[in-house]
């Protein structure tokens, strides 16, 4: 069941709809359409000497929500007229807003433009009709899951506040934990597939790294002799290689002493762009030496079809 839906429009202004509260806010909401799966366009090719048809390709439809609203006098005294221009505030045409959308174990979010918001001045029982349009047809989680940092080799920080020290003579307190993996999985549990981010340090050279999704046996290379060729040298202390492989941003990136280098032609021509499905995904690194001075993570965002 869904709890609160957050508004948060260009400037930063937010407000808090509370289905059973809606003397809150001022915005008794009769119906929300869109937060299902989008639909999906199947594209085909007729076969004149079969039945039927092939399947060609599939993608998402942009992600329509409307909101039927109906204006209520709030409990700080504002009245239906402050309410249905207070609307005006939080959902401004053409402009992008946040929408953050609460259920009983979910927590979602997406972006999107106001495409309309056509109040009823004249009725008995005064609201609005607002149309939101999102680009991206999938809600990303901002739950405690919204962003997963798996390290397989490297420092783990696991030290929050608050904290309670139960002793002063023995350690219970943990600053980080201390990984040395070259395998590691990562369970995913969106709705569909999505891209990750790899994040490598160096804390010693290494040459020609390999990143292997064992599942899938799909493979990603890179090759030190084309860094070297590029920025002059292979990979030293200090340098950082972020790789993002999700749809619309892929790249692969160099960072080394504060300068950022476009390093994708030191991919092998046959690699990957690694995705998680749904489930366990087994990631492995290695690299033909100084294996041991890279320090490898992976993060990822989970994202849903629907609320």
């Amino acid at each position: 069941m869904i709890k609160s839906i957050t508004v948060t429009n260009y400037l930063g202004d937010s407000i808090k709809l509370e289905l059973r509260r809606p003397e809150k806010s001022g915005f008794l909401i009769e119906s929300i359409s869109g937060l299902g799966p989008s639909k999906a366009n199947i594209n085909t090719t007729e076969v004149s000497t079969n039945d039927g048809s092939l399947f060609n390709s599939a993608r998402l439809n942009q992600r329509n929500i409307v909101f039927e609203i109906i204006f209520v006098e709030t409990i700080n005294g504002e009245s239906i007229e402050d309410v249905r221009q207070k609307s005006y505030k939080y959902f401004p045409l053409k402009k992008k807003l946040d929408l953050l959308i609460e259920t009983d174990n979910r927590i979602a979010k997406t972006t999107g433009y106001v495409e309309s918001n056509e109040p009823n001045i004249f009725s008995s029982r005064e609201g609005s009709q607002i149309s939101i349009i999102c680009p991206d047809p999938h809600f990303y989680s901002a739950g405690p899951d919204g962003n997963n940092t798996t390290v397989f080799y490297g420092i783990e920080p696991v030290f929050e506040f608050p904290f309670s020290n139960e002793s002063l003579t023995d350690p219970l307190i943990t600053f980080g934990n201390i990984h040395f993996k070259t395998e590691n999985v990562i369970t995913y549990k969106g709705d569909t597939e999505i891209g990750v981010t790899i994040h490598i340090h160096a804390i010693g050279e290494a040459e020609n790294i390999t990143i292997y999704n064992t599942g899938t046996r799909e493979i990603m290379r890179i090759d030190t002799t084309k860094l070297e060729s590029l920025t002059g040298s292979g990979i030293v202390a200090g340098d950082d290689i972020i790789i993002k492989t999700q749809k619309g941003d892929k790249s692969i990136t160099l960072i080394r002493e504060g300068k950022t280098t476009n390093i994708l032609n030191c991919l092998d021509k046959k690699t990957d762009w690694f995705t998680l499905a749904k489930g366990d995904n087994i990631f492995a690194f290695t690299a033909e030496s100084g294996t041991t001075n890279l320090q490898f993570w992976i993060e990822n965002k989970v994202i849903y079809e629907g609320v």
